[in-house]
């Protein structure tokens, strides 16, 4: 499978792209859920419910973010691979993790619904042929592929992982 073909997908999304390693989304994909959930169970507990700055997001919001989101990416590549025509409604990151209650939610059953999420995303794109994978779709009123979309959704996580590491740790 070969990268993402950057004139097709939205420009804000080229950073998350631009973070994926190789040419190959599945075993990134896998990688990424193994080495993301060692990470996040290594954390000190007392890091969890940190955040930086007053209104900056806490990891465990951050975890959430991230499951969200990537419901929200893997539901635009299902309907775009099955052939939707409408327009897929775009999704505001910031009022999700207000409405999220996060801070309220078990630390192992977020990790565990991460873990169910990503095998859920691993499983949809082995199952996509090249026909599904470069599909074109319309997503937040722009046109964009299933096959960036999964790129994007590894990207995303390295984005935020970064950020932990960077401003959180």
């Amino acid at each position: 499978m070969a990268r993402p073909d950057l004139s097709r997908v939205p420009e804000w999304f080229h950073r998350y792209i631009a973070q994926v390693e190789g040419d190959d989304l599945l075993p990134v994909l896998i990688q990424q859920q193994s080495s993301f959930v060692q990470f996040l169970e290594n954390l000190p507990a007392d890091k969890i419910d940190y955040r930086y700055g007053p209104d900056k997001w806490t990891i465990k919001e951050v975890l959430q973010h991230i499951i969200d989101a990537e419901r929200v990416f893997l539901y635009r590549a299902l309907c775009i691979a099955r052939g939707e025509k409408q327009s897929l409604p775009g999704f505001d990151e910031n009022e999700y993790a207000a409405n999220s209650k996060a801070h309220n939610r078990n630390w192992n059953d977020m990790l565990e619904e991460f873990k169910a999420v990503r095998r859920s995303s691993e499983i949809l794109f082995a199952s996509f042929d090249n026909e599904q994978l470069e599909a074109t779709g319309i997503s937040n009123k722009n046109p964009i592929y299933v096959l960036a979309i999964g790129f994007i959704i590894a990207g995303h996580l390295t984005h935020h992982l970064n950020i932990i590491k960077e401003r959180y740790l």
